[in-house]
Parts: C-alpha cells; sequence; structure tokens
C-alpha cells in the first residue's frame, strides 16, 4: 500500500504509529502521595484511572503535567 499524500514515496504503514496511542507512563511504583499523585509515574489517581479513554492529545497534556510535578517534586526533596 503506498502513502496517499502526494509525493511521498513512504507506504502507508510507514505512518501507523502517529495514530497509535501513547503508552502508559506506569513505571509498576504506585505509591499516591495525599495529594493522590502517583510517585512513581506522577499521575494524579484520575489521570490513571482515565487513561485508557483518553485520546493522545489529553495524555499527551497529562504527560506534560506530569513532568512538571516530577520536575516540582525532585527540587523540593
Amino acid at each position: 500500500m503506498r502513502n496517499t499524500h502526494q509525493g511521498d514515496p513512504r507506504p502507508a504503514s510507514d505512518y501507523q504509529h502517529i495514530n497509535a496511542p501513547i503508552a502508559s507512563p506506569c513505571i509498576r511504583i504506585c505509591c499516591l502521595d495525599d495529594n493522590d499523585i502517583c510517585l512513581g509515574c506522577f499521575r494524579s489517581l484520575q489521570e490513571i484511572t482515565q487513561w485508557t479513554q483518553i485520546d493522545n492529545h489529553t495524555r499527551q497534556a497529562i504527560l506534560t503535567n506530569a513532568k512538571q510535578r516530577r520536575q516540582a517534586y525532585e527540587g523540593h526533596a
């Protein structure tokens, strides 16, 4: 199967990863702090439970927030 984008010689299979779901950042160190933030992946309990039902745009926003939480945590540790 060829890509339908005019002039692009790559097969459509090269683009399958674009729509693939973003993998969970869970590292199997699940320990919630007093604010229900996991100290393993730094997602909130709500973000963790919703992960399988949300789109990639929302997942990316959660990953950004988790990264900021981790940085804040490490800055105070």
